[in-house]
């Protein structure tokens, strides 16, 4: 007989306890670690050490909460579906960023002059 989505999920307190606990325990060692990482003189690599946690905490939420490991082909096909919408996202926010002309002019109180702009009067 063929299972229906769902019917493979614990339903019992301790085999829930056994399935969520472990995952639970690893997504807050690595807020610990998110936590460490933003004292942590790293200079130009904090960035990528911290999308590289966030990468591995969404990994975890993907496949443990949202039971991407199940062979669903539904189920799998909406997370492929939400990689290729996300990564389509980021590469928009990029092309903008990059296509942007360099700030030629000092915003107010950045220049040499730091006093801040004088207010006219009415």
């Amino acid at each position: 007989m063929r299972r229906g989505i769902g019917e493979e999920v614990p339903r019992t307190l301790p085999a829930i306890l056994r399935h969520v606990l472990p995952v639970w325990l690893a997504l807050l060692v690595l807020l610990g670690a998110s936590l460490a990482l933003a004292y942590a003189p790293l200079h130009g690599l904090n960035g990528a050490v911290s999308l590289g946690i966030a990468a591995v905490k969404a990994i975890l939420v993907a496949v443990f909460f949202m039971n991407l490991r199940r062979p669903d082909p539904l189920l799998r096909l909406a997370g492929a579906a939400s990689l290729i919408w996300m990564s389509f996202l980021f590469a928009l926010t990029f092309a903008d960023l990059t296509a942007r002309a360099p700030q030629t002019q000092p915003q107010a109180g950045q220049g040499r002059d730091s006093e801040p702009p004088m207010r006219q009067p009415f």
